[in-house]
């Protein structure tokens, strides 16, 4: 379970993320960014770490490599909780990103593992999405 106080701040940091890239603001944007990155570095490896903030980190990262190295991070704190939620939402990014930088195999891997992890969550939607987009790559 993720620390309330945590993350009510990674969810306002967001908030303020979304609302300074809508604005264009990148001066903003950096120093919020450098706030959610100080924020999953200071809590790494204590009791506080959780795949939540890692995982709105690589949100927001604009290197699409670098935010799949933070995906990975992300994905392995989630497995260490075995948060399906998370699992499956991590992998879901993954996989987007990855289709994104033309890596159709490594979507499809990804897109799997987010298939197999969601069979366990509520959000009937979101196992739709999954589905429906597996069966696009797969029919190409």
């Amino acid at each position: 379970m993720i620390n309330t106080k945590i993350y009510r701040a990674i969810y306002n940091l967001a908030e303020e993320l979304l609302e300074a890239d809508s604005k264009e603001d990148q001066a903003r944007f950096d120093q919020l960014y450098a706030e959610l990155k100080a924020i999953c570095e200071d809590n790494e490896g204590t009791d506080k770490d959780h795949p939540e903030q890692w995982e709105t980190l690589a949100d927001f990262t604009a290197d699409l490599d670098q935010a799949l190295v933070i995906y990975d991070k992300a994905l392995a704190k989630a497995t260490e909780i075995n948060s399906k939620d998370h699992l499956s939402s991590i992998a879901f990014s993954m996989a987007e990103l990855q289709l994104e930088m033309g890596e159709k195999e490594a979507a499809i891997e990804s897109l799997k593992n987010a298939k197999v992890a969601a069979n366990k969550i509520e959000d009937k939607e979101f196992k739709q999405e999954i589905d429906a987009l597996l069966e696009k790559l797969l029919a190409q």
